[in-house]
């Protein structure tokens, strides 16, 4: 990605994936979106390639993220969901002029307004959001074990018992620290 960036967290689920644009909320919280040019770039990642970005269609965007996050947490943890939370998912959902187009392979993939504008990518994001949290997709949406990260994401693994939003991070993380504290407890168990 841009250089004097972090790395976005990439995973397969549109909504969660966006949330993820800031991670360690319960620790030294990590912004991947902190300027408009950064939302542009995840935004392409995606498929949702816009023409440009304001500093306010910024402050949207992460007030989507966190809208999704506090409804995705509450489904999660099967609490009620947010009013304000689902009011903003709700408005970003119909302002946007998407479509969903099917490909020749068979593939679900959104065409945006034929001036592409953050607004036309947030609906789309919007409207995965809704989907999941309204549970009409197979899986579960679920909390990061990671005390500092406690990102949502939605688990599609068989047994739905994932505990990582992404093993490659929060979930190695844990395990060398796991593997850090029994060699302290057992100096020489790695002989």
């Amino acid at each position: 990605m841009r250089a004097g960036f972090p790395d976005f967290r990439l995973g397969n689920v549109l909504a969660t994936s966006f949330t993820g644009t800031l991670s360690e909320r319960h620790g030294d919280a990590v912004e991947r979106i902190p300027a408009p040019q950064r939302l542009i770039d995840w935004l392409a990642v995606y498929g949702l390639a816009v023409d440009s970005c304001t500093a306010a269609q910024l402050d949207r965007a992460r007030e989507l993220r966190e809208s999704i996050h506090a409804a995705a947490t509450a489904a999660a943890t099967q609490d009620a969901l947010p009013a304000f939370a689902v009011q903003v998912i709700n408005d970003c959902s119909v302002q946007g002029r998407a479509a969903a187009i099917l490909t020749p392979e068979g593939n679900r993939q959104w065409r945006l307004g034929s001036a592409s504008c953050v607004e036309d990518a947030l609906s789309v994001i919007a409207a995965d959001a809704i989907s999941i949290i309204a549970g009409e997709r197979d899986g579960k949406l679920a909390l990061c074990a990671s005390p500092t990260c406690r990102a949502a994401f939605f688990d599609t693994s068989q047994s739905r018992t994932r505990k990582w939003c992404d093993m490659n991070t929060c979930g190695n993380r844990q395990k060398k620290a796991r593997f850090h504290a029994n060699q302290r407890k057992n100096p020489g168990s790695a002989e």
